[in-house]
């Protein structure tokens, strides 16, 4: 029975451990000489989520409510980077957080010099945390979202803006 009890919390640990890795980079180079930071708390969107009238319009005409995806997110990590030494250093930190095999590359886009990189960690039903790198020239900018975000929603979401 304690070997069943070690297992489950060194398991959960690693998932708290891989939910976490987007927060870690914004809390290693914000505040950096040529970095631009961002953080959003849980509780702001709490609030937000319960604002009114969070809705967009959909390519069919109609509308979608935002505030029940919103409310799920749980940190918003947002680095703007100008700095070339920083730039080298968060994308090795971005490729050993991939290596890991945790996260799962859902698009990337490649255009004159500009590339768009978005993975997610999660499962079949619910993703914990988005990350979004996107690079020109000299600068980079990488955007963490961690939430329990269900999946049919952001799905509907993308499917709804098609």
């Amino acid at each position: 029975m304690k070997r069943i009890i070690i297992l489950a919390i060194l398991l959960l640990s690693a998932t708290i451990a891989s939910a976490q890795e987007g927060k870690n980079i914004y809390n290693r180079y914000s505040g950096s000489k040529g970095v631009s930071a961002v953080y959003i708390s849980p509780s702001m969107f709490k609030i937000i989520g319960k604002l009114p009238d969070l809705e967009i319009k959909t390519a069919d005409g109609n509308s979608m409510d935002l505030a029940p995806l919103i409310s799920t997110f749980q940190g918003f990590y947002m680095l703007d980077i100008s700095n070339a030494t920083t730039i080298a250093a968060i994308n090795q930190d971005v490729a050993s957080m991939i290596s890991k095999g945790r996260y799962e590359l859902m698009m990337e886009v490649k255009d004159e010099g500009e590339t768009l990189q978005i993975y997610t960690y999660g499962n079949e039903k619910i993703i914990q945390s988005f990350v979004f790198i996107a690079s020109e020239g000299n600068s980079l900018q990488f955007i963490c979202i961690d939430g329990e975000m269900m999946r049919s929603d952001i799905e509907k979401l993308i499917a709804s803006s098609m």
